[in-house]
């Protein structure tokens, strides 16, 4: 479900009220792979329910370049959001989910084993109110970066022969 980012303090509140663990997690998500997919489920299974704040279609660019995203931030939230995993869906348009991580307040904020306390900004907001930050292991091999080199190979492959 997507959840328009002036409601989602009010969203989060009503989880808390009901007694959920809420855990939060944000990215890019461009193009959908097994390893997201495995990484929102372990994320997931350390609550009651997974927020998933998705940069901005603008946000990406910022982060990733002019040549992303691939797919549109409406797209992307319609796939991430379809995962039984996920339970909400916020886009956002920061570099960094700190003032949306203010607004949810997860009792769990989780990220790839990529990062570290200390390259990971919003890790002091949660810590700030209680809260846990925790890491989940990066599936070997899967990313986006992999698959859109892969698919520009093939691309150049394919026209080489006409």
């Amino acid at each position: 479900m997507l959840i328009p980012g002036d409601q989602i303090e009010r969203y989060a509140a009503a989880l808390r009220a009901a007694g959920r663990r809420i855990v939060f997690t944000n990215g890019c998500f461009d193009i959908l792979h097994a390893g997201h997919v495995r990484y929102l489920a372990a994320a997931r299974a350390l609550g009651d329910c997974l927020v998933l704040g998705l940069n901005s279609d603008a946000s990406v660019r910022r982060l990733k370049g002019e040549t992303r995203p691939v797919n549109d931030e409406n797209d992307r939230a319609e796939v991430v959001g379809g995962l039984k995993s996920v339970d909400a869906v916020v886009i956002f348009d920061e570099d960094t989910a700190e003032n949306l991580i203010a607004k949810v307040r997860p009792a769990v904020y989780a990220k790839g084993g990529d990062y570290t306390r200390e390259t990971l900004p919003e890790a002091r907001v949660v810590e700030s109110y209680g809260g846990e930050v925790a890491f989940i292991p990066l599936v070997a091999g899967k990313s986006t970066t992999n698959i859109i080199r892969k698919a520009g190979k093939s691309e150049r492959r394919n026209t080489s022969i006409l």
